[in-house]
Formats: structure tokens, sequence, C-alpha cells
């Protein structure tokens, strides 16, 4: 049977790591504000990630790309008011690394001060090692995310399977060796085969966090929006719907449409009243107003 959530009373870096070796399945979602994240939390998920799907979920962005560091670190500030227990991971968006390490630098240490993050991720293997390094030479923690990898849309021709030939498959091979030999704690492997995704399972000491990559890795990761039904978009394959929110949604808007129209919200009981007091004051303040009206 699994822990209870009470059983660890904060999920830390070196428990993550823990969880492999004891063969553990790791369990993360994102979460983009304070409800949502203190009932993710509540419901006892090892890591909440305040991810760059952000763009797509809450900002209606066709993409990730958009997606700045003062937006994560927007949504990050109101996921940490409401995350307690759960490790809190937060994404380095387009090109807030690409310029050089110190800006990637100085934007993790933003997550980290201003908004509580206690780790970052970002997109990349081998040609991203040197900067994990540094980053983890600051003491700031690593999530690394290798395969189909949505800040490089444009250069893999959209949202496609890597890793299917065995070329693109040693490729995937050195980037997972890569960020571990730069200090990664952990990486996401994102829309590759099950078969490459054990692999790398097998052959690595730093857990793999699937998205699309099949079971055999060290923990999963989905959107919160597709866990619940809320996505407006295509549905990739690999999410399983726990419930169907919008359905809910929608009904509910529409029932309380319908009763405002019709006159049947509020009713007495949902509104305030005066008063005794009061009410007589006004009772008896129309009564002359009635005679005279008579007269």
């Amino acid at each position: 049977m699994d822990p209870t959530p009470e059983a660890v009373s904060k999920i830390t870096v070196p428990l993550i790591l823990e969880r492999k070796l004891r063969g553990e399945k790791i369990t993360c979602l994102t979460a983009y504000d304070f409800p949502t994240a203190r009932l993710v939390d509540e419901s006892g998920i090892d890591v909440i990630l305040v991810g760059d799907t952000l763009g797509e979920v809450i900002l209606g962005y066709d993409s990730t790309l958009p997606v700045t560091v003062e937006d994560v670190l927007h949504h990050l500030r109101a996921v940490r008011r409401g995350a307690r227990r759960a490790l809190l991971i937060a994404d380095l968006p387009f090109g807030s690394y690409h310029v050089s390490e110190d800006q990637a630098v100085a934007a993790a240490i933003r997550y980290v001060k201003e908004g509580g993050a206690e780790a970052v991720k970002l997109e990349g293997g081998r040609k991203r090692a040197a900067l994990i390094r540094r980053l983890a030479e600051e003491s700031i923690p690593v999530m690394a995310h290798i395969g189909l990898t949505p800040q490089s849309i444009h250069a893999l021709g959209g949202h496609r399977v890597q890793g299917k030939t065995p070329d693109s498959a040693r490729d995937l091979l050195r980037d997972a060796q890569a960020v571990e030999d730069a200090g990664a704690f952990s990486v996401v492997l994102e829309g590759i085969p099950r078969e490459l995704a054990a692999l790398i399972t097998q052959r690595l000491r730093i857990p793999t966090i699937g998205i699309g990559a099949g079971p055999e890795c060290d923990g999963q990761i989905l959107v919160f929006h597709d866990l619940v039904g809320m996505s407006l978009g295509r549905r990739p394959k690999f999410v399983r719907a726990y419930a169907n929110l919008a359905e809910v949604i929608q009904s509910a808007v529409k029932n309380y449409r319908a009763d405002v129209r019709d006159g049947h919200f509020p009713e007495d009981a949902e509104s305030y009243h005066w008063p005794s007091v009061t009410r007589e004051h006004f009772e008896k303040d129309r009564e002359p107003q009635a005679l005279r009206a008579k007269g």
C-alpha cells in the first residue's frame, strides 16, 4: 500500500533520489494557482511543476514559446502559497537560458528567492550539460528534460515521438547520461518509445519522470488540466483523464444562467434582510405617503 501523504512531512531532492533506490514510484503534476496547488499538495503528490505549459492551458497561447520568466514567476508565487509538502519546481521558459549561463542563473535565482522554488527544469541534453553543471554549482537543483522538448517544436517539426530510429535512440541515451553526469537530479523523458525509456531508466542513477514514455520510468508527470479533463484542445495519446471537469463546469454555468434569467436565483434564503427595527422604520415611513396618495 502506498504511504499516506502524512507519512512524509516534506519532499526534498534527496528524498526523490532515494525513491529510485527503493524502487518507489514518483508522482508529479503541474499546478499554476493557489487552490489547485493546495488540492494537489494535500492529495499527496510528490512533485509540483509550475510548467511553461501555463502558456497553453492558462494564457491561451498556441505553444509554450511566448511564456516569459515573469509569467512563470507570477504563477510560481501563487503555487508556493498553496504547496507545503510537495517538491516545488519551476520551468525555465524559452529564451531564458539561451543567451548565456549568467542569464539562466539570474532567472533561477529569482525563482528561488522570489517564488519559493526548490528546483528548476530546463529542456535539452548534451548541449545543456554545461548550464546544468553551472546551476548545480550554484546549489540550484536541476530537473532535465529530453526527448520531445516542446520549446524545440520548430526544429523538431512539431510534437512528434523522438528516438524511434537507432541513431536518434543512441542520441537520447547520450543526452540522458550527459545530464546525469552534469549534476541533474532527475530527467523528464517526453514522447519517446517505451523500450527506450526503460533502457534509459535502467542505465541512470537519477530518477526518470515519464510523460508519454511508458510505465518503466521511475515516475510520471501529467498536466493538471489534462488529468481532470479541462484541456480544450486535442488530448495526446498518453493522457488519461480521471475526470471531466469541463463538462461539470459548463453544466454548472448553464444552470446558473437559466436560474438567473428565470428569476430562480437568488432565492429568499440566499438574500440578506433588514433587522426588524430598520424594517419597521421604513414601513412607518411609507404609511403617510400611502395616505397622501389616497387623499
